[in-house]
């Protein structure tokens, strides 16, 4: 696994869980029943918003693509992850390395923004309810949506750029199951100074903004919630926040923790369980957060559930 010095690297090698040998077989039983629950999850999600025309608001709108997105950064590091389980050869070329690093830095990054563009949108059906439909147009929706996609992409395609322009002569083993940033910039034998800082800044600017709406968004909407007098329409908002406010709470916590915690090698198993929660585990429980805590959503199963039976 080690290069030469006058070696160009042409592919990588996933260390992965090593160490875990033994487990292998029982964590790729446990991770693909996790990825078939996601995509059973994220696909019915997006299928049941599609057919129910009840769920044809803003709101679903978003949570649609969140499904679609989750679906595509979950599925750009989750089935080589298990077939790294079970084959011996556990390398990745240098090109692949690169789009799967794209792929997922993009829908991860959208994500984020998505999450925030939902917060506005809760906070603009609470505390302006009667110009809910005016605001939240057909039109400023897409352009949330646009601008959630374009923003992945300039952030992704920024740092892979950058990321893949250093030259690789030293390990080429990526202590790590997929192709993250920080694991592989510790293989350069480039000056990474410029390249950590570029990396700091998106990633500090895409977290600090995001939250920052989420927060602002939910600060106003406490307000306007303490304000109402009717026990019924305090309850009724909390509800509707509920399912989004706990995929955040989940989300940007297991984020903050692996993109601003800068450990020693000590640390390095650690931040790999976080890529694991929020690459892997928080795609399945979004679906389910949102249907076993949305009553729309549990409406609209229920009906879709007759009409089959």
């Amino acid at each position: 696994m080690e290069q030469n010095n006058d070696t160009e690297v042409t592919k990588f090698i996933f260390l992965g869980f090593a160490g875990q040998e033994k487990f292998w077989h029982i964590l790729f039983i446990i991770f693909l029943v996790i990825y078939v629950v996601t995509l059973v999850g994220n696909t019915g999600m997006i299928l049941l918003i599609k057919i129910d025309s009840g769920l044809h608001t803003p709101m679903y709108f978003l949570l649609q693509n969140l499904a679609f997105v989750d679906l595509c950064y979950t599925s750009a590091i989750t089935p080589k992850m298990l077939q790294n389980f079970i084959v011996s050869d556990k390398s990745i070329s240098f090109t692949s390395c690169m789009v799967q690093l794209l792929v997922y830095g993009t829908f991860v990054t959208s994500d984020c923004f998505l999450l925030a563009a939902m917060a506005v949108d809760r906070y603009v059906a609470i505390c302006n309810p009667l110009r809910y439909p005016i605001i939240m147009s057909r039109r400023l929706c897409i352009q949330l949506l646009v601008g959630s996609y374009g923003m992945g992409f300039l952030n992704a395609s920024v740092n892979v750029s950058f990321t893949f322009s250093l030259n690789f002569c030293k390990s080429n083993a990526i202590n790590h199951f997929f192709c993250d940033e920080p694991p592989i910039l510790a293989l350069s034998c480039s000056d990474i100074v410029f390249n950590i800082m570029i990396l700091s800044v998106f990633v500090g600017f895409n977290l600090t903004f995001t939250v920052s709406v989420v927060i602002f968004s939910y600060i106003k909407i406490l307000a306007a919630i303490l304000k109402m007098s009717s026990a019924a329409g305090r309850k009724k908002a909390f509800s509707t926040c509920g399912s989004h406010l706990t995929a955040v709470t989940i989300f940007y916590g297991t984020l903050f923790y692996m993109y601003l915690h800068h450990g020693t090698s000590e640390s390095q198993e650690q931040e790999k369980v976080a890529s694991v929660f929020y690459g892997i585990i928080i795609p399945m429980l979004n679906p389910l957060i949102y249907s076993l805590r949305n009553h729309d959503v549990r409406q609209a199963l229920k009906g879709i559930g007759r009409k089959c039976f």
